[in-house]
């Protein structure tokens, strides 16, 4: 079973580019500023490549957090 991710577009000047956040329903929503679309249009490719790094990323933290709680488990 696939999770869906929820999309919303905006166009507000204050708000940045590309935001994640957390729904009502605890799941993924990417919310994509179109006040920035020509800065988007110009760096759309680097901007979709942060996907791999970005799980990276997440992973490194994720992977952390594990050992430290382990290490927590280790010494009761």
């Amino acid at each position: 079973m696939s999770k869906k991710v929820e999309f919303r577009m905006i166009n507000e000047e204050d708000l940045p580019p590309i935001v994640i956040s957390i729904n009502d329903d605890d799941m993924p929503k990417v919310v994509i500023n179109s006040h920035y679309t020509v800065w988007m249009s110009l760096h759309r490719k680097t901007i979709g490549g942060c996907a791999e790094n970005l799980f990276v990323k997440i992973n490194e933290l994720l992977d952390g957090y594990l050992a430290e709680q382990r290490a927590y488990e280790r010494m009761d």
